[in-house]
């Protein structure tokens, strides 16, 4: 598109069905290459990825004539794919529907880059469900806690 100059940062989080650890650390590097791989061939620009056994975070430079759904979409189905065709986990691998999308400012994209990159010691001080939550009332995103990522102590308070 001749004449559009953009300069959109979005943050994207999504995680594994049931929020099971399944994404073991030797298979990431590889998880994470395939998403670079259909972010380079949507051209879109990756900035940064990381994540932990049971979610990913994606930060991405999106260009204007793509639909972030779409995007996502891809991510999710190609990732899938090498998964399960790898074989690396018991049963079918998948991710769970929806996600999560926080639209960053360009002087702050050096700071939340950090933080992607800085899972792991976040992390062992915090849970998936306070960052997920925490993020969605920082940016006053409306939300029902029933269309939540299904988290697994919701899933064994269930079952108990």
């Amino acid at each position: 598109m001749p004449n559009t100059y953009t300069q959109i940062y979005i943050h994207v989080i999504f995680a594994v069905q049931g929020r099971q650890s399944l994404i073991s650390k030797p298979h990431r590097e590889e998880v994470y290459k395939e998403i670079a791989g259909v972010m380079k061939a949507e051209r879109q620009k990756l900035i940064s990825i990381n994540g932990m056994a049971d979610h990913v975070h994606v930060l991405v430079g999106l260009r204007p004539d793509s639909a972030l759904s779409d995007l996502v979409k891809e991510i999710k189905v190609a990732s899938t794919n090498l998964i399960n065709d790898k074989g690396w986990v018991r049963g079918r691998f998948s991710w769970q529907r929806g996600f999560g999308a926080f639209s960053y400012s360009r002087s702050q994209i050096r700071a939340v880059a950090a933080y992607i990159a800085n899972q792991e010691r976040h992390h062992s001080r915090r849970s998936f469900r306070a960052e997920y939550i925490d993020l969605l009332e920082k940016f006053e995103v409306e939300y029902d806690q029933k269309y939540l990522f299904k988290f697994i102590d919701d899933l064994s308070s269930r079952c108990g």
